[in-house]
């Protein structure tokens, strides 16, 4: 099928390498554009079922209460709320010796 798209094309080989980015581009466009939008709603990528059995909201203290919620208790510290195993505030120690 190539050969033949090849053999096709006018112009001798200059325009037979531009005639082919050309349609390669065109093709490219047509997907992107046109089939990749069309076919979009009917794969899967969006459809995300989570469940949870304690709560509605993660790390939620008793039952349903959510972010903005009224009666919602905010125990987290100011700043970065992620558990780091290590020290953040200054440089970390040499290894010990060997000797010792």
């Amino acid at each position: 099928m190539y050969a033949w798209i090849w053999r096709k094309l006018p112009f001798g080989l200059p325009g037979k390498l531009v005639g082919s980015l050309l349609l390669a581009t065109t093709m490219v466009a047509l997907l992107w554009y046109v089939v990749f939008p069309w076919a979009e709603p009917l794969l899967p990528f969006d459809d995300v079922q989570v469940t949870q059995d304690d709560s509605g909201v993660p790390g939620a203290p008793d039952g349903d209460v959510g972010p903005g919620d009224e009666g919602a208790v905010d125990d987290a510290p100011s700043g970065d709320e992620h558990d780091l195993p290590y020290d953040t505030d200054r440089n970390n120690t040499p290894p010990p010796d060997e000797d010792e």
